[in-house]
């Protein structure tokens, strides 16, 4: 008997045929086989006259999604078919949350099938777990089916009846989503916040003390025994103290007077106090809470974070990565506890199994939280991984672990002292037990480093000791804005209030970068000007749209689909029909709206009105009776964009560009001018003889003021010729590019080998002595800086002596050998596969690659030949 079982992903698929029996086929179906149509091209003839077609969704009968078969899937679904003729059983084994059972369901209405068919799940892929799933199989659950198909519905019917709007009032290529657009408006309020904000000033005092040798710090509280103003005390509308506080404001000059009078002085202790306290362990990983981890720890984003999980999940690394559920199985918390004592000790261990309770609103989709898999965990370093996946298991690992450690016990210090009429304070704090601090601290790397920065250390003081004053210092300090999103705080908002759901954060905060409505920042998500036009539209117009209550109460009722309590056609056809309903709205704002108010952004530092045109935003000022415009470059944002700032790029419209001076070899004028990409310099003029005059962009964090002509004619003259390779003989080179300067080494056919320059060197000054040490180092790839480490050396090539090594790619795992790859052959696996094995396997890619080479050749002699013919036949 064969059985034919169909996971999402080649990946998956590997990993998984090593734990069924013989007999068993595992194909991808490579995600979902069908999908609403993505163009008017993929819309069925038999539709395409009716008025809701461009939706993909017969919103006058019963909100029938109109199913298409995507271009690039046609082969996988014709595949799987000739995999089911000789499959006596079928198995869909895919993930276990309402995607994967949603692909479960279109796989079933594709393939017919006339054999048994049986639903198979899992939250990790294990040995133990596969075959335990084998004989727990399913039937389809039809309501996570309609869960799923309800929330594709509305995403559908949101995106594509509100964006067309925005492309008709603001500007072309805009999107809307459910959640998108609600996120994009989180980020334009904290932007007008900050914007808003008015600074506070205020000063106190720090002084050195010193009790037996032992130094430390007390700051100013008190002032004739009324509290000092700090910053929780200001206003943020107005920069003031806030109405009702009753403190003491210190202006430098009192601070001064202050530090003097108290000069020499006796400084008392008045009072100490020590109040024990315990630190609890963090619930292991969800979805969300792995985002913002990974992203605060290891500097990785959200989407990054998904595609390495996923990648983990489908290799037996980890458990199932989408998970609201902060549970662990009894076989969990046994391996957890294991480690515990293994790795740290019996005393580090808590004192009853740890079981955590799940508070996000609406929790759902698998049963356990994110851990390493299997009934045992292997340690970070057993696993064999390296980079981004290496940290990825090893932040999930130590989580896991340190849920089952004992609490840390702490005690905080608190020393009040007294000196003429001012009070200081010191505190203090001491780990007494470090528990599960010794495996994993919150939003650090090194727990151990961790526990010492934690630890503020103060000498053993009594009322009535009399330390000396070392130092004594006046501080000014200055309220600050509310800090901007990053994407672990923005997901971190977006779970607390029930938006959407984690699993598709990534790919909503990519969506927001990728269309321009955000840049980032060091880590902050700072939104543009687009986004502010498009929030205030949909502010005004469809308020609902953006609330959070609403949409989270959109996400509540997903779930009463996905357990059957709502039905899914009556909440569609209430949310889009009717008077109230998305459809009416859309067609009022269309004849309400004005475009010109709708591309308008008004701001309050800026006399000037900023409008969002066909080429990005621009400015707009109106002098006399004349409208003069000007283009922001993309790098700027509302934050950014000053008086100042206005007046540059409008004097550059109207008084022409600024001129740098004269190239000394030409003497033809350059010019330094800031454009939709920020400020470049230009030698001459643009003309009808001279279109395309040379151009260069400035040094990312180059000022325009510190321009000079020197620097504009080397930056011109770019890209510099720094010598030959001692090696190759090839040109060494330097200039800038799309992503910094850099140096090349030219070998023409042969290639070429770039690195970036450092943030010491100078693109004009770099020497060949530099490039060549920068060139000597080994390339870095884009997976965190780390180059590429092989998953196995298999030894060296007898032809030439170079490495052959096994690596794992996008596609899955290959053998390479200089620039030749090769693919493992099914049944193949990296610790099988032998250096005999893979020069066969090269040599067979080698000879393809002359021979489609040839080809290649052959057809574009051909063609040359053939045009040639006809040149010859019309010139006759």
């Amino acid at each position: 008997m064969s059985t034919l079982v169909i996971v999402e992903s080649p990946t998956k698929a590997r990993t998984i045929r090593n734990y069924l029996p013989k007999g068993y086929q595992v194909e991808a179906s490579m995600g979902h086989v069908r999908d609403l149509p993505a163009s008017a091209d993929e819309i069925p003839a038999t539709y395409k006259d009716k008025d809701w077609a461009n939706l993909g969704v017969n919103v006058e009968d019963g909100f029938e999604p109109i199913y298409v078969i995507p271009k690039g899937k046609k082969k996988v679904v014709q595949g799987l078919k000739s995999a089911l003729k000789s499959a006596d059983e079928l198995i869909l084994a895919t993930d276990e949350d309402r995607e994967g059972e949603s692909i479960s369901w279109h796989l079933l209405q594709l393939l017919k099938p006339k054999v048994p068919i049986k639903r198979m799940v899992f939250h990790e892929i294990t040995r133990e777990a596969i075959q335990k799933s084998l004989k727990n199989c399913r039937d389809i659950d039809e309501n996570l089916v309609h869960a799923q198909e309800t929330r594709r519905i509305l995403d559908r019917l949101y995106g594509y009846t509100l964006s067309p709007l925005l492309w008709k009032k603001i500007a072309w290529g805009l999107s809307a989503g459910r959640v998108q657009s609600v996120a994009v408006r989180l980020l334009v309020q904290r932007e007008r916040d900050r914007l808003a904000f008015k600074a506070g000033g205020y000063w106190d005092l720090k002084a050195l003390l010193e009790k037996e040798e032992s130094p430390f710090e007390a700051k100013l509280i008190t002032l004739d025994g009324k509290k000092i103003a700090t910053g929780a005390d200001f206003d943020p509308n107005t920069g003031k103290i806030a109405q009702g506080r009753d403190v003491v404001l210190l202006n430098q000059a009192e601070a001064n007077t202050l530090k003097e009078k108290l000069a020499g002085k006796t400084w008392t202790v008045s009072k100490t106090e020590e109040k024990a306290t315990t630190r609890k362990p963090y619930p292991p990983f969800t979805t969300s809470t792995l985002q913002q981890e990974s992203n605060r720890k290891l500097s990785i984003s959200a989407r990054d974070t998904m595609r390495i999980a996923q990648k983990l999940y489908e290799e037996g690394y980890i458990t199932y990565m989408r998970t609201d559920s902060v549970h662990l199985s009894e076989e969990a918390i046994t391996a957890a506890r294991n480690c515990v004592q293994e790795k740290y000790g019996k005393e580090y261990l808590s004192p009853k199994p740890r079981q955590y309770t799940t508070k996000s609103k609406g929790a759902q989709e698998a049963h356990e939280a994110i851990r390493p898999a299997g009934n045992s965990f292997r340690t970070p370093q057993e696993t064999g991984l390296s980079g981004q996946e290496f940290a990825l298991y090893d932040l999930i690992w130590k989580r896991t672990v340190a849920s089952q450690m004992a609490n840390a016990k702490l005690t905080q210090i608190i020393v009040n002292l007294d000196v003429e009429e001012a009070g200081f304070r010191a505190s203090g704090k001491r780990i007494d037990f470090a528990g599960f601090f010794r495996a994993y601290v919150e939003g650090s790397d090194d727990p151990d480093a961790a526990i010492e920065n934690q630890e503020v250390i103060l000498p053993p003081l009594q009322e009535g000791d009399h330390p000396d004053c070392k130092e004594l210092d006046v501080l000014g300090h200055e309220t600050q804005p509310p800090a901007r999103y990053t994407e672990a705080s923005l997901v971190k908002m977006l779970e607390g209030e029930g938006v959407g759901r984690p699993s598709t954060y990534a790919s909503i905060i990519g969506t927001i970068r990728d269309r321009g409505y955000a840049q980032m920042r060091s880590k902050a998500l700072v939104p543009s000007f687009t986004a502010f036009a498009v929030v205030s539209l949909l502010e005004q117009y469809f308020p609902d749209y953006v609330d959070t209550k609403f949409t989270s109460k959109m996400e509540q009722t997903l779930d009463e689909i996905a357990t059957g309590e709502a039905q899914w056609v009556p909440y569609l056809q209430k949310f889009y029909s009717g008077e109230e309903g998305l459809d009416t709205q859309v067609k009022v704002g269309v004849e309400k709206i004005d475009p010109g108010v709708a591309k308008a952004i008004n701001l309050d530092n800026l006399e000037a009105t900023v409008k969002i045109g066909k080429f990005g935003p621009y400015v707009e000022v109106i002098e006399g009776e004349e409208k003069i415009t000007a283009s922001i470059p993309t790098d700027l944002t509302p934050a950014d964009l000053n008086p100042e700032q206005v007046t540059k790029l409008l004097k550059q419209k109207t008084e022409g560009p600024e001129k740098v001076g004269l190239h000394p070899e030409t003497g033809e004028p350059i010019y330094l001018l800031i454009g939709s990409y920020g400020p470049y310099v230009q030698l001459g003029e643009a003309s009808e003889e001279n279109k395309k005059p040379k151009r260069a962009s400035l040094p990312k964090g180059t000022n325009v003021e510190d321009v000079t002509l020197e620097m504009a004619v080397g930056l011109l003259a770019l890209p510099r010729l720094l010598g030959t390779h001692p090696e190759t003989g090839a040109k060494i080179k330097a200039s800038l590019g799309r992503f910094g300067p850099y140096v090349v080494h030219d070998q023409g056919k042969e290639g070429k080998d770039y690195r970036s320059l450092k943030k010491e060197d100078d693109v004009l000054t770099v020497t060949l002595e530099r490039a060549l040490e920068l060139l000597a180092q080994p390339k870095k790839g884009r997976g965190g800086g780390r180059t590429k480490k092989p998953l196995r050396e298999l030894g060296v090539h007898p032809e030439d002596e170079q490495p052959v090594n096994v690596y794992e790619g996008p596609y899955g795992i290959y053998v390479k050998h200089g620039k030749v790859n090769a693919g493992l052959p099914e049944g193949e696996t990296t610790e099988t596969i032998t250096l005999e094995k893979a020069l066969d396997l090269l040599a067979a890619k080698a000879s393809t690659k002359k021979k489609t080479t040839r080809k290649t050749t052959t057809k574009t002699k051909k063609t040359t030949a053939k045009r040639t013919t006809k040149s010859k036949t019309t010139s006759s």
